[in-house]
């Protein structure tokens, strides 16, 4: 059995989420989704017989990349977890690759999911320039400090890992993960690279299918 540690992007409001998802509308507290977005899949994980851990990353306006980096290796030190799937949505690309450069003995398997793949040195926003788009026109999207900071990291650590860039083709950040595509038919080995189409949250439009990948990145 696997471990997964889910990481979530930039905190989606409820608005957005209920907008998108083909299940039950969800209302919270404070009208944002947290962890909460990999509740559509999560039981089907666990049915499986694997843990999963999703949590909330800390307040993105009071914390930073590298905060968001040690609360997830806190996770995996902390409950002594091995043979880690280790996926990121969006935004947690940038988290699940700092996380990996320094306990990649612990990672099994990285699952990118229509997300941030940085090279040395970017940033979230620097990612989003790089492919032509200001980052300011997405709605919601503003220069708090995680997207700002740039993520510094070895990538030899982490080039022996296996790892799954699913690419959702109705996504509005297309333009952002044609750049991730690139990268890792340049790579040449060790990427399964799929498509999916859906919206840039296929958490919660086609939940059965991500839920299924998640599974296949366990066997593999």
């Amino acid at each position: 059995m696997a471990d997964f540690v889910l990481v979530h992007g930039g905190n989606m409001t409820t608005e957005t989420w209920n907008r998108l998802t083909v299940g039950k509308t969800v209302h919270t507290k404070d009208g944002t989704m947290g962890g909460m977005i990999w509740d559509p899949v999560r039981p089907v994980l666990e049915a499986r017989g694997h843990r999963v851990f999703a949590p909330t990353l800390a307040d993105e306006h009071t914390s930073t990349l590298t905060d968001h980096i040690r609360q997830i290796r806190a996770i995996i030190s902390g409950n002594d977890l091995h043979d880690v799937v280790l996926a990121a949505h969006s935004y947690g690309g940038m988290v699940i690759t700092g996380v990996a450069s320094g306990m990649a003995d612990r990672i099994r398997h990285m699952v990118y999911i229509d997300a941030a793949l940085p090279d040395p040195g970017q940033s979230l926003f620097d990612l989003i320039i790089a492919s032509g788009t200001d980052p300011l026109s997405f709605a919601g999207l503003e220069l708090a400090p995680p997207y700002g900071e740039k993520l510094q990291y070895d990538p030899l650590s982490i080039r022996s890992l296996q790892k799954t860039y699913i690419r959702c083709t109705k996504s509005d950040f297309t333009n952002v993960t044609n750049l991730a595509r690139e990268k890792i038919a340049a790579a040449g080995t060790g990427w399964t690279y799929l498509e999916l189409p859906s919206s840039h949250v296929p958490m919660a439009d086609t939940p059965d299918r991500i839920a299924q990948f998640l599974l296949d990145a366990a066997e593999k």
